[in-house]
């Protein structure tokens, strides 16, 4: 069976241990580039990554973006949306699709 984790830092990961998720919490790039690596290969079909740690593990994540496994995914930290994650999911769909049906093309 598949599972769904989240990397970040403690403050922002841990509440979602009440929701079923496994909880990945970590404060340094090198750290969550760890974590990510063993959560790809051990059968996670959704990580969910705080968008200021995702910043600095672009080459890990970009080596999982042509897989269909696992769906690796930029969420806010407690401080706030950085606009990182949705920027990804922007280019995701224009990838998918051929065009950018979320913006039109105009931002």
């Amino acid at each position: 069976m598949y599972k769904i984790g989240i990397i970040g830092d403690r403050e922002s990961v841990l509440a979602f241990r009440a929701l079923g998720l496994e909880v990945f919490p970590c404060d340094t790039a090198k750290e969550a580039s760890k974590f990510l690596n063993q959560m790809a290969g051990d059968e996670y079909a959704i990580i969910y990554v705080t968008e200021n740690l995702a910043e600095n593990l672009k080459d890990d994540i970009d080596k999982y973006g042509d897989s269909k496994l696992p769906a690796i995914i930029p969420i806010p930290n407690r401080s706030g949306a950085t606009g990182k994650g949705m920027y990804n999911v922007k280019k995701a769909v224009e990838r998918a699709v051929g065009a950018d049906i979320l913006f039109g093309g105009d931002k």
